[in-house]
Order: C-alpha cells, then structure tokens, then sequence
C-alpha cells in the first residue's frame, strides 16, 4: 500500500500545482511573454493570505480569491503602464523586462517582509483524511479543491464568455483581432491580470501547506515551467494535466531519490517529454 499512499500524497498537491500553472500558461500563451514575475506574484498572493490570517482570522483557502483580485488589479497596472510599451519589441527585451520588475519585486518582499519562512497555521486544525490505512492532510484537499473551482471558473470565462473569445482571438491573430475591433492592448492587460490572478490565489493557498519567503519564488516560477511544457503550452486542461503529473513525479521522486531531488527528476522528465513530444500532453492551438 506504500505506493498507493504515495500516488495519493501527488494526487493531494496536483490541483494547487495546476493553480501555480494556470496563470503563466495564459500569460506565455496570449502575450508570448515568459513571465518571470509570476513567482513573485505567488508569493506576494501567500503574504496577503498571511497577514490577513495573522489580523483578522481570515481563512486562506476563503481568502484565496480576494488575493486573486488584488493581484489582478496589479498585474493589470504592471502591464498597462510598463510591459505594453514593449509588446511589439523582439521577445528577448520583454524577457529582460519582466526580470528586471521581478528583481525589483523580490527585493521590496525582502524589505518588508525579510527573508524567513511563514506559514499559515490555521486554528483549528484541519486534521487529515483517512481512507483505511491511506492518510492525506485535510489542508492539502481541500487547497487541491479551491484551486480546481478557480480553474474551472477561469476555463468558463475563456470559453463562454465574449473577453474569453477576445482573448483567444488575440493569441491567435493580433493583427486580425484589431481588424475586428478588438482593442488588443486592453486585452493583453486584462490576460496579463488573469495570469496575476491565479498566481496569487495559488499563493494564498500555498500559505496555508508550505513556508513561504521571497526566496522560494524561483522555486514556484519554475515548477510553473515544467506544468506548462508537461502539459501543453495554451491548454487549461493541459495545465491541470501537467499539475497532476508534477505532483505525482515530485511524489514518488522523493521517495526513491530524496525531497531534494524530486524536482531535478521533473525536470529530467521534461527534457524527455520535449524530445519525443515538444507540444507537451495536450498542447494545441487556442484555449480549452
């Protein structure tokens, strides 16, 4: 039954691994800009979770969205007012850009908040689950849960909805998209806050399972890398795909080679994936 304890334990962080992915695959996917911000976005979503347990007893899994919105409402304003003045610029210079403003975010973190590890401890415990003799943390459930809503919710907007139409619209066809009279410089913005907003709802729901500290942001920046290639660059079900994957990898990697090798494993698997499957698991053209 060990294995099946293991499987569960991957199983029980893939749809928050998915959240952390969901927002950098739109990003990569609408503007063609790999956004290096995004792990900062994570944390500065975890700290907002934080302090807002630690002085009014918010819980951070109810918190998750409104970190969400406040990262939106950021996201928006960072690509209004800097990264849109680039967008037609070769993809290099957006890159340098979006690391230069995560430089600059990372250290302002440092600033206020230092660099030691917080974490959530919510009062009263969650417990844990038990299925016989299979245990998973209540806590790991039900962020797993929250994570899989805010997905769904962001896959309905993309597909039902007239933003979601624009959206895809313009990652397909700039050019056409104008013609059409959609206004794609507030399009990009809005795509870029979307991003924004799960980076930070997932923050707000790592808060709660593992420490956070600016310095973990290029951890989440770049599991978010291998979730997006695993499962397909542009494809939200892709990315839940690839959440579930890393999950399980990460999962069963630590405990044949150790916690500190289980993402060097992911990252082997990800090299394997792109030779014989450079697309990822479901890599399309448009959103699903």
């Amino acid at each position: 039954m060990l294995w099946l304890q293991i499987l569960l334990n991957g199983l029980a962080v893939g749809g928050l691994y998915a959240c952390i992915a969901v927002g950098f695959s739109v990003v990569w996917g609408v503007l063609n800009v790999v956004n290096i911000l995004h792990g900062s976005f994570i944390i500065l979503g975890g700290y907002l979770a934080f302090f807002a347990n630690q002085y009014a007893g918010v819980n951070p899994f109810l918190f998750a969205p409104v970190a969400g919105l406040a990262l939106f409402i950021l996201g928006v304003s960072i690509q209004s007012l800097v990264i849109n003045h680039v967008m037609a610029r070769p993809f290099l210079i957006t890159l340098l850009l979006t690391f230069g403003l995560n430089l600059f975010l990372d250290n302002s973190m440092l600033w206020l908040f230092s660099a030691n590890y917080r974490k959530v401890i919510l009062d009263p415990s969650p417990g844990v689950f038990e299925l016989g003799s299979l245990v998973v943390p209540a806590d790991r459930v039900y962020a797993t849960l929250v994570g899989l809503v805010l997905i769904g919710a962001l896959a309905a907007l993309m597909r039902f909805t007239q933003l979601g139409r624009a959206i895809v619209a313009v990652r397909m066809d700039r050019e056409a998209a104008a013609l059409l009279g959609i206004p794609v410089r507030r399009t990009y913005a809005i795509a870029f806050g979307l991003g924004a907003f799960m980076a930070g709802s997932a923050g707000a729901l790592l808060s709660a399972i593992f420490p956070i500290s600016p310095v973990a942001s290029a951890d989440y920046l770049g599991k978010a890398f291998v979730i997006c290639v695993l499962g397909g660059l542009g494809s939200i079900p892709g990315a839940v795909l690839g959440g579930f994957a890393l999950g399980i990898i990460e999962s069963f990697g630590a405990w044949f080679l150790g916690p500190e090798h289980a993402l060097t494993l992911a990252f082997a698997v990800l090299v394997l994936l792109l030779a014989v499957r450079p697309s990822g698991l479901l890599g399309r053209r448009g959103f699903a």
